[in-house]
């Protein structure tokens, strides 16, 4: 799929910071920046004002005929509220040309309702995990995640993570690059390691959040350095067992997986903005040798490096 056109829909109940993320992701002109332009489009029944969950009206300028054109379709949170039936049908009409589907938050019961959960990976704000799996049994609901790409259909967890969904379509239809570029403009990180579940509440939190902040940025700027966790411990002023437990108190998940992470996505950039050899990208973030890097890209992107380049370069 090109992503060029986009249709969000708008219902009563509607979330209205939900449907701002889908806005801001794929509604803004950015081509000046030298992003792809996209078709976008705020989509509703009929055109009679909608109450949204925050208690003001909003009205759509388009009816459910313009998501039939759609590459993708977003679906924003509702609250309490199940859609109708001529939203649940665009929807599945949707589904069933080709269309890719994401949700935001709650809006992933909406897919629920659309009969698009059954036998699906799939997430939703982890307040609402525990129900979404009692209301669709036949979903595979993983709960600590930010988001869950099962292909045609996407579901970022609570508020804020369907931007980091939308990053990730951004990034799987036009590279690294242009997912940079979004996600600059709407000042948020164009990657977040880890999950939700490190924004559960606690009873206690025991950790202040701000702690590793100069220190992640030191290994993002020195990638091709050796970050064991003795040695980041030593830096940190920890002991390697508080350290260990500090960063996934902080990011969510592993040393070993968030530097990965950093490797690969620094890797993205030189594989699309130069020519330089694989060896020499390897080495350059830290990977060492094109075998490992291979390796790890594979695993996280889902393509080798040279695919990655032939689809993405500059």
């Amino acid at each position: 799929m090109s992503l060029t056109n986009v249709a969000v829909i708008a219902f009563d109940g509607v979330a209205p910071f939900e449907l701002g993320i889908l806005c801001e992701a794929f509604g803004i002109d950015r081509t000046e920046d030298g992003v792809p332009p996209i078709d976008f489009a705020v989509c509703a029944e009929d055109d009679r004002p909608l109450q949204t969950s925050m208690g003001f009206t909003m009205q759509a300028q388009h009816g459910l005929d313009r998501v039939a054109e759609a590459d993708l379709v977003g679906i924003p949170a509702i609250k309490e509220v199940e859609a109708s039936l001529a939203v649940i049908a665009a929807i599945q009409a949707a589904y069933e040309r080709g269309a890719r589907l994401m949700s935001v938050c709650s809006g992933s019961f909406i897919l629920g309702q659309a009969g698009l959960l059954d036998g699906r990976e799939c997430t939703t704000h982890w307040m609402h995990t525990e129900r979404l799996q009692a209301q669709f049994p036949l979903a595979k609901v993983i709960p600590e995640v930010l988001y869950v790409d099962a292909g045609q259909v996407v579901t970022g967890a609570g508020s804020a993570a369907g931007l980091d969904a939308a990053l990730h379509i951004w990034r799987q239809e036009h590279g690294a690059a242009v997912a940079n570029t979004v996600a600059r403009r709407a000042v948020v990180p164009p990657y977040r390691d880890g999950g939700q579940a490190q924004y559960i509440a606690r009873a206690v939190p025991d950790c202040d959040a701000d702690t590793l902040g100069p220190l992640l940025t030191w290994i993002s700027q020195n990638l091709n350095e050796d970050h064991g966790v003795e040695a980041l411990a030593k830096r940190a002023l920890m002991s390697p067992r508080t350290f260990a437990r500090r960063f996934r108190d902080e990011t969510g998940t592993t040393p070993h997986t968030w530097i990965t992470r950093q490797r690969v996505a620094a890797a993205e950039e030189l594989l699309e903005r130069t020519d330089q050899p694989v060896e020499w990208i390897a080495s350059e973030v830290g990977f060492g040798n094109a075998a490992t890097l291979r390796h790890h890209f594979v695993r996280v992107r889902g393509v080798s490096p040279q695919n990655y380049r032939r689809q993405f370069a500059c």
